[in-house]
């Protein structure tokens, strides 16, 4: 099962690449690194990328504890169809009224991440501060990052979530690297194609909950979940 969150989770952040290249393509052209020497600026932008990856792991295990007690309880397959059809609605109404869709009382949280990011470009004194922003930069609102964390809900175990998140950061990776070295060449209009992409992306993850959540033992699409079960207690007499 572990090979199979792996595949998932890097073709979801592969696949999620393309938003963010639209999404955070400017936040990675304003990075300090055009002085640096092309050795360090690869070591600055890896570890750059790698904090994004060290965030969404540990939010991958917060949201890992939270859907064991889901599956603990029961309701794991009814919950991953519920969120597939909650993922479905949000894209339908994205897709009648073109507008995003924002969770309101998180905006106080994302703009102190966003003032600590803005402290650290204006300041960036040793390479770890390219770590740190990266990490900043994975709390930023991010729809796809929200349709993987609901993906970890469905998933068996913690370890499991958070390598699914892993997974998805690395799939990330490459097209985030590119954008660092030839970002300039990637111009406004097809950063914008690709902000359009995502609601195609989000409604293909919110079949694939659903399916999930049917159980009809197709492997990668819709495995068999096991139920949930104490151990057998046996009586002596």
């Amino acid at each position: 099962m572990t090979w199979s969150v792996l595949i998932t989770g890097f073709t979801l952040g592969a696949a999620g690449s393309l938003h963010c290249v639209g999404m955070c393509g400017p936040l990675s052209l304003s990075l300090p690194v055009h002085h640096l020497s092309k050795p360090v600026k690869f070591l600055a932008l890896l570890l750059y990328q790698i904090g994004r990856v060290i965030t969404y792991s540990l939010i991958g295990l917060i949201f890992g504890l939270a859907g064991r007690s889901i599956y603990i309880a029961g309701y794991q397959q009814w919950f991953s169809i519920g969120m597939g059809v909650l993922i479905l609605l949000v894209a339908t109404l994205y897709f009648l009224n073109k507008k995003k869709i924002k969770i309101t009382f998180l905006n106080n949280f994302y703009q102190s991440v966003q003032r600590v990011i803005i402290k650290i470009l204006k300041s960036p004194t040793h390479l770890l501060s390219f770590l740190m922003l990266g990490m900043a930069n994975g709390l930023l609102p991010c729809g796809m990052v929200y349709i993987a964390l609901a993906t970890t809900f469905t998933l068996h175990s913690v370890i499991e979530s958070t390598t699914f998140m892993s997974a998805f950061g690395l799939g990330t990776l490459p097209a985030m690297m590119l954008i660092g070295y030839a970002g300039t060449l990637i111009n406004p209009e097809i950063r914008m194609v690709f902000r359009k992409i995502t609601p195609l992306l989000i409604t293909v993850m919110g079949a694939l909950l659903i399916l999930r959540g049917l159980n009809l033992g197709i492997p990668f699409i819709s495995p068999m979940m096991p139920q949930a079960g104490g151990a057998a207690v046996t009586c002596q007499p």
